[in-house]
């Protein structure tokens, strides 16, 4: 596919109707009998063995009971995620307020065989009847009530936070690389590799993007040293993602002319230390209104690549598959790696970005939100 005719593509799918889209690409995505078959068979096993293993408690039955498919689950994994970064306690309030009084967690309650779920839905219950105090007490809070007045919301702050730090641990790796890369090592022990990166950075000024620049340096370093005398290639080594909001302050189309200039020079030293690590590279994903311009940085750094070292194999970006474009990302990504003659990385992810790119959409008033 021609440069100019994939992103015109690319452009074109933008804000393309997401049923129509999916429509479009159904007739691509069929399997034959016999593809069916093995793929059932394999999720059976797999699910088998794994209900095998162990029971299902604490942790493990309270993501059960709360899962993304329902609205608690999804309140609970906002919650877990934004709280880590929330700053000060008024912000944590109003973030729990908003969030856990909206949910309706009573129905939940006694769904679980788990006395550790059932005893955090009424924490969650509880929780809910605090932050709404104002709105008239429900008929099962009477007694919880009282018990609430006496305890307030700092106590149901410092009792949330505590709780959505142990969720988020269930999905973040560790607080430093070298956290991550000790609880990670059971897991690498039966055949599982990482792709680390660092949640929530953003860098505001370009002082930010050169401490981040020196983290991930870091990282690359540390991942060095632990892969050092593992054996393995650079596809079975653990690697590193890299956000490009995190090494550069304006990341936004506008500013192109100084973008390019400015974050190539971060970028180059830490993909030379992964290539003499042996580690790939990974650029991850951003929101969808910086996908143009994260694919123009792949392009200049795999340019930038086969003219210094075209037998590395371990520079690559993230794909969301969520996105309306993700199948011309990927022609895309097959292209530039046929112009410059390199092997390329490519990581399917599910994507991460949905609320916040709703939220733009509200605030452009698009009519598909």
């Amino acid at each position: 596919m021609k440069p100019d005719h994939a992103r015109a593509e690319m452009a074109r799918l933008y804000l393309a109707d997401e049923t129509s889209t999916v429509e479009a690409l159904l007739p691509q995505a069929r399997l034959s009998a016999r593809e069916r078959a093995e793929t059932e068979a394999v999720a059976r096993d797999l699910v088998r063995r794994v209900r095998a293993q162990r029971k299902r408690g604490g942790l493990d039955a309270f993501l059960h009971q709360y899962a993304l498919s329902t609205e608690e689950g999804v309140v609970l994994m906002c919650l877990a995620e934004a709280l880590l970064r929330v700053p000060d306690a008024e912000t944590a309030d109003r973030l729990i307020r908003d969030k856990i009084g909206s949910a309706h967690w009573d129905r939940h309650l006694g769904q679980s065989n788990s006395v550790f779920v059932n005893a955090s839905t009424w924490a969650l219950m509880l929780t809910g009847h605090v932050v709404k105090l104002g709105d008239g007490p429900q008929d099962w809070s009477a007694v919880l009530g009282r018990l609430v007045q006496r305890s307030g919301e700092p106590i149901i702050r410092q009792a949330m936070t505590t709780a959505m730090r142990i969720m988020g641990g269930q999905f973040v790796l560790g607080r430093t690389i070298a956290e991550a890369l000790k609880r990670g090592s059971d897991a690498a022990k039966r055949g599982f590799r990482f792709s680390f990166d660092m949640l929530g950075e953003a860098a505001m000024t370009h002082e930010d993007a050169e401490r981040y620049a020196r983290a991930y340096a870091d990282a690359i370093a540390s991942i060095a040293a632990y892969e050092r005398g593992r054996g393995g290639d650079i596809f079975t080594r653990n690697s590193i993602s890299v956000k490009l909001s995190a090494v550069h302050p304006r990341l936004e189309a506008l500013k192109m002319g100084r973008v390019m200039p400015e974050i190539l020079p971060r970028l180059m030293p830490l993909c030379v230390a992964a290539k003499e690590a042996g580690i790939g590279f990974t650029i991850d994903a951003e929101e969808a209104d910086r996908l143009e311009l994260s694919l123009d940085v792949f392009e200049a750094i795999c340019q930038k690549i086969a003219q210094h070292a075209p037998r590395w194999q371990g520079f690559g970006l993230a794909v969301q598959a969520y996105q309306t474009r993700a199948l011309e990302v990927v022609h895309e990504v097959a292209r530039i790696a046929r112009a410059t003659h390199l092997r390329c990385m490519v990581r399917l992810v599910k994507g991460a970005y949905w609320d916040g790119e709703i939220k733009r959409a509200q605030e452009l008033g698009l009519p598909g939100y």
